[in-house]
């Protein structure tokens, strides 16, 4: 079965453009997921996203731009509208690929296509009434740790970052860096904990998603000296960031389910050191491209013992399991794995 000559409409989320030009975790998965299948010779090629999206594939959108990034939009209104024009065209495609969440599949008794979710997260337990609701439908987790027990999951799909745009550097930097959404379940304030214990100056960057969270717990340490908020950052500003940093802080607060930016960080030769808590002993070879801590005493410790980790291995680390070519290979697995199931069903 040549599967590469199949039809694949690729869902993006239309919060943000695709991909985003900073923050936008599930916009950067559905575009390299499409910009990788392209590369890997896939002829039929559809992204579904906002109209100023930009890919070498086919490209299809009702919304001008991202909700986020247009407040005039009701996000909701937007949404449904991007997700039922998709819908509208299922039968063009021989698999549409979700990378949009649950809404989705509630279109699956009323289209003939089949569909993978990419589950990128469960936002509220109360989410999952949907999924179990279409348990025949094809599932695909980003890491072993962020799995439902009561879903039939066909594989685990480690993200694929673009290494194009993330220069190793064999010298590290002498900075702190926490870089992410600014939100408690980031850590946000604890990596400025660490910072003051360890003696160390500490950047800060990314999108504000907790204004409440950021006046009161970040705002006040912030003195653009040793404690610096330099705002979202794009692709370059990301690269210049990482030549700065001699670790980066993630100390999540919640199970993390991926962490695009640990990825990423290692990518660039930048150890990580993060709570162990959920995917991150998945992304993290710990002592050997980061620490894994349960607390700030450890986080502190875990600093001092940074000069330790040779920075090629987190690169390697990085091309080995979370590079673009690694995941659409394993997606052409699970994509190969659907086509076999459809065609026994006829």
């Amino acid at each position: 079965m040549d599967i590469r000559s199949k039809r694949i409409a690729i869902l993006a989320p239309v919060a943000w453009r695709t991909p985003p030009r900073a923050y936008g975790a599930w916009e950067t998965v559905a575009s390299n997921i499409t910009e990788g299948l392209v590369a890997r010779g896939w002829k039929d090629v559809t992204l579904f996203a906002t109209k100023e999206s930009i890919t070498k594939a086919k490209l299809v959108g009702w919304i001008e731009k991202g909700y986020e990034e247009d407040k005039s939009q009701i996000p909701l209104v937007s949404t449904c509208l991007h997700i039922s024009k998709v819908m509208e065209r299922a039968d063009d495609f021989d698999l549409i690929h979700n990378n949009f969440d649950y809404l989705p599949l509630t279109y699956l008794p009323f289209i003939k296509t089949p569909m993978l979710t990419t589950i990128h997260g469960f936002s509220d337990p109360d989410i999952l009434r949907v999924y179990h609701d279409h348990k025949n439908s094809y599932y695909v987790s980003i890491s072993d740790a962020d799995r439902d027990p009561g879903l039939p999951y066909l594989a685990t799909v480690y993200n694929g970052i673009d290494l194009s745009n993330l220069t190793f550097r064999e010298k590290p930097g002498d900075k702190l860096v926490s870089y992410g959404r600014i939100h408690l379940d980031k850590g946000v304030h604890l990596a400025i904990e660490v910072a003051k214990k360890c003696g160390r100056d500490l950047i800060i960057a990314g999108i504000i998603q907790d204004q409440d969270y950021f006046d009161n717990l970040i705002k006040p340490h912030i003195n653009d000296s040793s404690i610096q908020y330099i705002g979202p950052v794009n692709p370059v500003q990301r690269d210049a960031l990482l030549k700065e940093s001699y670790t980066v802080i993630h100390l999540n607060t919640i199970p993390e389910r991926f962490g695009l930016v640990m990825a990423e960080s290692m990518a660039a030769g930048v150890p990580v050191i993060a709570m162990d808590l959920g995917s991150c002993r998945e992304v993290i070879a710990d002592g050997q491209t980061g620490y894994l801590v349960n607390n700030i005493d450890e986080a502190v410790k875990a600093v001092g013992k940074i000069d330790r980790i040779e920075r090629k291995k987190c690169r390697e680390r990085v091309e080995e399991y979370f590079a673009i070519d690694r995941m659409v290979s394993d997606y052409e697995k699970v994509y190969e794995e659907i086509f076999r199931r459809e065609a026994q069903k006829r």
